[in-house]
């Protein structure tokens, strides 16, 4: 099934598999995609999808324009792997949604009961404090953690693993002891994320 990474700044936003035969987006609610942006058109543009795979892209006379390499889009057929740009958005088409491996290229893929390639989840255990011994699963494209106005960081779940950067709030987190940016950093399994002085254990789970 043919899907829409978006992401902003490398943190992705929203993940969408197109199934109908039309997916409009747009800055105003009736979009079935809203991304709430003044960059954004009410009506910026719509997928279609023709068949199970085939999609094309029309720009529906949006004010900032909608590109691929660069290039303005009128109304064009999507390759897989293209990236189109509205704005500071990236949206990335794949014409699948079967994902490779993200966790060592040469490991064996595992599939679950119907075939369909599995990866491993992603959860973050509590090392301290009253809720130790907690496991927070990472569930969405971004989920953010911590308390805002104090230390919040979001995780991004990305075709090639985990990323964690800091988003908001006067105390810095760390990684393993490093103090970690707003610029996004891979995660790897046993990694220990301290946010607010609790301590977490990122752990991948088969």
């Amino acid at each position: 099934m043919p899907q829409l990474i978006a992401s902003v700044e490398g943190v992705e936003i929203k993940h969408v598999y197109l199934q109908k035969d039309r997916t409009t987006l747009g800055r105003s609610a009736d979009n079935d995609i809203v991304f709430d942006n003044m960059v954004v058109s009410g009506h910026h543009c719509v997928f279609e999808l023709h068949g199970l795979a085939d999609v094309f892209i029309e720009d529906l006379h949006s004010t900032n324009g909608t590109y691929i390499n660069g290039e303005m889009v009128r109304r064009q057929r999507l390759h897989d792997g293209e990236v189109i740009a509205i704005g500071n958005f990236k949206i990335q088409f794949l014409a699948a949604s079967e994902r490779p491996s993200a966790f060592g290229a040469t490991s064996a893929m595992k599939l679950d009961a119907g075939g369909q390639p599995r990866l491993p989840h992603a959860v973050f255990q509590v090392l301290n404090g009253s809720s130790e011994g907690l496991e927070m699963p990472v569930m969405k494209a971004v989920t953010t953690f911590g308390k805002p106005g104090v230390s919040v960081v979001a995780v991004s779940h990305r075709r090639d693993g985990y990323y964690v950067a800091y988003l908001d709030g006067t105390a810095k987190p760390s990684l393993n002891g490093d103090a970690i940016a707003d610029v996004p950093v891979m995660l790897s399994n046993h990694d220990v994320l301290e946010l607010a002085g609790t301590r977490m254990l990122f752990m991948l789970k088969d």
